[in-house]
């Protein structure tokens, strides 16, 4: 069966004779895949049917609940418990690991909610759900009155404690039968799918949660000969929607471009990624289970990056797949006396909005990472544990004289005029300015160690500890730790403090290119080491 690409870039998304393989089928009608990353399983829901239902790679599949109140969307928590939308109850519900069942939300304003749907857990923690009333209607619930009078969107913000009620974050008449919904990787931006006008809006999404800017990101998602309405959606780890449409699954990039579709033959319900590399598609389609290879990865969640203390037995986990970041969770106590922290590159030209390199998807990765939080975080722990910061700066002369043009980074610096002193994008992000005894080098080279005199400044004040973050990951700060451990200095890499063009550049450089000569963590991690 071949898919249809309606752009090129779908080829890099979508092999376009990928076979679409039916793991599961007689089933009523099926909803809310979702892959657990320690059982390496699936789970979906069988709601007309009251059932929920287990895949297992190579032995089939089986019940695990029955009834199970019309469950429809499923995810996980960080913790690895499973939050469930039921349409018999209006409620959702988390059913811990242990088996133990928690009503977190029922009503709202003093009204029973209409019929949780689909639900997403945001990285602080807020799990955020949609609410139509289908669960309301004849097979897909059980047929009551509706008490709300409008469908919304509504969250549980972070410590929402069991039987409060949760806070309406969307207009309450925009939507006629909000569906699916989804997160942007940098989880500043919301899509929700109606499925009854056929459309997907974007919003920014606020700290509070709150949605905000509505804009149509895709319409006429309808077609009078073929069976298929926006329900489950989801995006990838590059912002890409992939959600259910006539003929089964329409693929949008980031800015509502469509690129082609998942041709199935049944309609599509919902979708999830998963395997150990989450690269299978996972497709619950009316009757049938599907799955289908992509060349692509699903947003990374909370859930999907198992820890010793989630697993729910003494199982060995699988190998960590490529796309999981190989970092270490403690590392040991850290001599701030002996320790500098250097913040590299990270100017606005580099990675921010308006600077002379966003084309190249660096802003978008510096959000994902949260790089400039983390990196500021950090900084004013060292700063308080006696660590030397220094800021280390591309700087570049008026007109980037003498800059020979050997080497694509050096044609696209003085090609984008960028790094210039004096101007804009040579200053570092906000949040990032240096503060009291913090030291400044200014290189013109990838490496913190050419052309600056950063190594004077390390022998002076006696450090032997290097503590590195920045931007580009898999350029300047990889070639300063390289030459940094040739040096003789322990090299430390908090990678949430490192951001580069894309995800993929950024895994390649933490899991292979650095594991032998830094010992690469996270933010958390190092904050602890230094006590």
């Amino acid at each position: 069966m071949g898919h249809v690409a309606t752009d090129p870039k779908f080829q890099t998304l979508l092999d376009g004779h990928a076979p679409v393989r039916q793991i599961g089928t007689g089933y009523v009608f099926t909803e809310g895949p979702l892959w657990h990353p320690v059982d390496q399983t699936l789970i979906f829901s069988d709601m007309p049917g009251d059932t929920r239902r287990k895949y297992v790679p190579g032995q089939g599949v089986s019940e695990i609940a029955k009834p199970s109140n019309k469950g429809n969307g499923m995810t996980y928590d960080a913790a690895l418990n499973l939050l469930i939308c039921e349409h018999s109850t209006s409620a959702v519900v988390r059913l811990r690991r242990d088996g133990t069942r928690e009503v977190l939300a029922t009503h709202f304003e003093g009204r029973e909610l209409n019929s949780p749907n689909d639900i997403i857990v945001r990285r602080d923690g807020a799990i955020f759900f949609t609410d139509p009333t289908y669960g309301r209607m004849e097979g897909f619930g059980v047929p009551r009155p509706c008490q709300m009078g409008f469908q919304g969107v509504y969250m549980l913000p972070p410590g929402h404690q069991p039987g409060q009620e949760p806070v309406l974050v969307s207009d309450r008449y925009m939507f006629t039968q909000p569906n699916g919904l989804c997160l942007s990787p940098c989880e500043r931006f919301m899509w929700v799918n109606d499925t009854e006008q056929a459309n997907i809006r974007m919003f920014d999404v606020g700290e509070d949660g709150m949605l905000k800017n509505a804009r149509i990101f895709a319409s006429g998602i309808k077609e009078p000969l073929r069976k298929g309405v926006p329900d489950g959606m989801k995006s990838d780890k590059d912002g890409n929607i992939f959600v259910t449409a006539p003929g089964g699954i329409w693929v949008y990039d980031f800015h509502g471009m469509k690129l082609g579709e998942i041709i199935l033959p049944e309609m599509a319900a919902n979708l999830h990624w998963g395997d150990a590399d989450w690269g299978t598609l996972y497709i619950c389609a009316e009757t049938s289970v599907y799955s289908v290879r992509t060349q692509t990865q699903g947003r990374a969640e909370a859930f999907m990056t198992p820890t010793a203390d989630k697993s729910p037995s003494a199982s060995p986990k699988p190998a960590a797949p490529a796309h999981i970041l190989q970092i270490k969770d403690r590392i040991r106590r850290i001599d701030g006396s002996r320790t500098a922290l250097i913040l590299q590159d990270l100017q606005n030209d580099v990675m921010i909005e308006g600077g002379a390199f966003a084309e190249t998807g660096s802003p978008l990765h510096a959000r994902t990472q949260n790089v400039v939080a983390n990196a500021a975080r950090l900084a004013s722990v060292a700063r308080a544990k006696g660590v030397m910061v220094i800021h280390v700066w591309m700087v570049c002369e008026p007109g980037h004289p003498h800059l020979a043009q050997h080497a694509a980074l050096m044609q696209g610096l003085k090609g984008e005029n960028a790094l210039v002193r004096g101007t804009w994008g040579v200053e570092p992000a906000k949040g990032l300015e240096p503060q009291g005894d913090d030291l400044i080098v200014e290189k013109m080279s990838m490496s913190a160690w050419e052309t600056s005199r950063l190594e004077s400044y390390l022998h002076h004040g006696r450090r032997n500890t290097i503590i590195n973050c920045g931007a580009w990951t898999n350029m300047s700060v990889e070639h300063t730790v390289r030459t940094g451990a040739d040096k003789g200095f322990h090299m430390i890499v908090p990678e949430d403090s490192c951001s580069t063009m894309n995800d993929d550049w950024h895994r390649a450089s933490i899991n292979f290119a650095m594991q032998n000569v830094a010992t690469v963590t996270n933010t958390d991690a190092v904050i602890a080491a230094l006590g």
